[in-house]
């Protein structure tokens, strides 16, 4: 057999690999499947959760019967994206909340309305492209959903209250959204950041999940970002949250319990410092996991956000 066929069955080989590796890199990250089932009162799995579950299912029963209006816009690339706004006082500081990687609103922020609701604050949770109620099948790591951010907050004040003093929250892969997000165009509206337990990049996060794994992370995360790019029209390197806080003025809290295992408390930490706001805070939550560390540490928690909110909106302590 010629050497320069020999070359091109190797090249085809080479080629089928790697198209074949991007495939299942792009749907075990990035591509949303969607169950048809949906769980009575969905909440996290795995055993760090199940102490919080009654607590969780409570949240869930109880804001489905909190008076709320349902509510939606339209992306900028067409999809229908949804949400919920809670209103406990008319002209109270709102918080735009978004949720975390593969969640939804009700699952990952019920518990986030009752902690708005804590300390006088309205509630507006929306469910990410490819997730929840809303459309789409890509999750792209904040890149797509802080312009997502961004229609939200156009919304809210065109439809909701033009006068509104907002806060961008998100937990997880939604604090990474509203890091992004805090370096974009946004309106005098917009006073605070409150990101709780986000990742200091996608590339980072990725290689940590990778390396748990015990995948070649440094070998699969470029095939896996190219999946992205070709597969998912997005580059998950584009825009990141440290990046975005190495530029950011907004005053930003980040909260993160000292037990996560899933993002290290160590990447709220590196935000924190690359942040160049003036008005700045890291509230560590002893013993709390991922996602938890209102439910572990309420009265710690309530206590760091009144004390950081209070010269942003005029409060005492």
């Amino acid at each position: 057999m010629p050497y320069w066929v020999i070359a091109l069955i190797v090249l085809a080989v080479l080629l089928l690999v790697l198209l074949c590796t991007m495939l299942v890199c792009f749907f075990m990250i990035f591509f949303a499947a969607r169950s048809g089932k949906k769980e009575e009162y969905p909440t996290p799995s795995g055993a760090a959760y199940a102490p919080h579950r009654p607590q969780m299912i409570a949240w869930i029963k109880e804001f489905r019967e909190v008076p709320h209006k349902d509510v939606s816009i339209r992306s900028f690339d067409g999809l229908t994206l949804r949400g919920r706004y809670y209103e406990q006082k008319r002209g109270a500081p709102t918080e735009i909340m978004f949720h975390g990687y593969r969640g939804t609103s009700e699952r990952d922020l019920c518990g986030g309305v009752a902690r708005c609701f804590a300390i006088g604050h309205n509630a507006l949770i929306v469910d990410h492209r490819a997730s929840g109620e809303s459309e789409g099948h890509v999750i792209t790591f904040g890149v797509l959903e802080s312009r997502d951010c961004l229609a939200w907050i156009d919304f809210f004040l065109r439809e909701i209250d033009p006068d509104a003093r907002l806060i961008l929250t998100g937990i997880s892969m939604g604090a990474a959204t509203v890091m992004i997000a805090a370096t974009q165009p946004l309106p005098p509206n917009v006073k605070a950041i409150l990101a709780d337990c986000g990742y200091t990049s996608a590339r980072d996060i990725i290689k940590k999940v990778m390396r748990d794994m015990h995948l070649p992370a440094g070998l699969l995360y470029p095939i896996a970002r190219l999946s992205a790019r070709v597969l998912g029209g997005f580059d998950p390197d584009a825009l990141s949250p440290i990046a975005s806080m190495k530029k950011c003025k907004l005053p930003v809290i980040f909260a993160h319990g000292d037990a996560d295992g899933f993002v290290p408390l160590s990447m709220s930490e590196e935000n924190y410092a690359a942040c160049t706001a003036a008005h700045k805070k890291l509230a560590v939550i002893p013993g709390a996991g991922h996602g938890l560390a209102f439910p572990v540490g309420r009265e710690l928690y309530l206590a760091h956000l009144r004390e950081f909110f209070a010269p942003i909106f005029n409060e005492n302590t």
